[in-house]
């Protein structure tokens, strides 16, 4: 398989498993990972996920041009995943939230795959970059057009005109890492984060998400007043009185998701 796939209680964990490769992404490796969201997309009982590469030298070298797809720039551009890169750089319909544990390289499409995640922990070793312009092509699955969203616009520009990788000091200075730890530390790190989420009420993180997904574009008023069909399960959720009546208990909430 070239993608792992597990779930442990409310997480899912998804490693693409081609260390030989640079946790490349080929035509079978693509479908693999279509497949897996559509899974966690249907599956009530994953809260959080977290997306990551085998091996420490990559979390992914993006797409694998040894792999061959025969088709020119303007045919892949034309055949493109609407979804993006891996099928989650510009993914829309995943509710929960996505974290992206590099633990490595992570260029073209494999950066186009870290910006489509909510949250970014990365090792200090961690490099990210855009060299689809050294090459002839464009970083058309996600990267020209999510980029500049997330970091400064000259910083995404400086990325994808020259090609240069940033490093993740860096990348946590412009705002693209939530987190970055020495290489050892970083599964303790990524636990911690997924520990904080699974204690948050499920249909909050899902409305969270949803909002911060779907009103970018919007003035701060129009945004509050989207009302999102996640926003609205939330807001008659019984886990929001289970949350108040925690608090005033002093105890640990009790999540049913409902």
């Amino acid at each position: 398989m070239s993608v792992c796939f597990d779930i442990d209680g409310h997480l899912a964990r998804v490693t693409i498993d081609r260390p030989e490769r640079m946790n490349a992404v080929d035509a079978e490796t693509e479908r693999a990972l279509e497949a897996i969201w559509q899974k966690i997309e249907k599956d009530e009982r994953i809260r959080c996920v977290v997306l990551t590469g085998a091996g420490e030298r990559a979390f992914s070298a993006g797409a694998d041009l040894k792999s061959g797809s025969g088709l020119s720039g303007l045919e892949y551009w034309a055949r493109q995943n609407p979804n993006g890169f891996g099928g989650i750089a510009l993914r829309e319909s995943l509710a929960v939230p996505v974290i992206a544990r590099v633990n490595g390289l992570a260029l073209g499409g494999g950066l186009e795959m870290v910006l489509g995640c909510d949250i970014v922990i990365a090792a200090d070793t961690a490099r990210f970059g855009l060299p689809e312009a050294k090459v002839g092509r464009l970083p058309l699955d996600g990267g020209m057009v999510a980029l500049q969203r997330l970091v400064p616009r000259n910083i995404a520009a400086g990325l994808m005109l020259t090609g240069r990788m940033m490093s993740a000091a860096e990348a946590a200075a412009c705002g693209l890492a939530n987190a970055v730890v020495p290489a050892e530390a970083l599964d303790a790190e990524v636990d911690a984060w997924v520990a904080d989420i699974l204690a948050c009420a499920p249909l909050s993180t899902k409305a969270i998400k949803a909002t911060l997904r779907k009103t970018a574009h919007l003035s701060p008023r129009e945004a509050r007043a989207l009302q999102t069909p996640e926003l609205t399960a939330a807001l008659l959720s019984e886990d929001q009185d289970e949350g108040v009546r925690a608090f005033r208990e002093k105890r640990a909430p009790v999540w049913q998701g409902k």
